[in-house]
């Protein structure tokens, strides 16, 4: 199991600030992938992404029993 973290605008929208995925091993692409097809997030692309809390860029693998946030981009003054 892979436990999916949303921060801000992107939870509001999944309506939850966790998400499991039943997975044994995927990658960050696919994980993106399920979000925008289980719960319409298309703000992911814009997000930055964590695994085990440490920042990826491009695709990377994610196995069971890892973290991956989705942490979208913050804006203020």
């Amino acid at each position: 199991m892979i436990k999916i973290l949303l921060f801000a605008n992107l939870a509001e929208q999944a309506g939850a600030q966790s998400i499991n995925m039943e997975e044994e091993k995927t990658t960050t692409d696919r994980i993106r992938q399920f979000l925008k097809e289980t719960y319409s997030l298309q703000g992911t692309d814009r997000a930055m992404i964590a695994v085990n809390e440490v920042y990826k860029r491009g695709n990377s693998e994610v196995k069971s029993g890892d973290t991956v946030a989705f942490i979208p981009p913050v804006s203020g003054g």
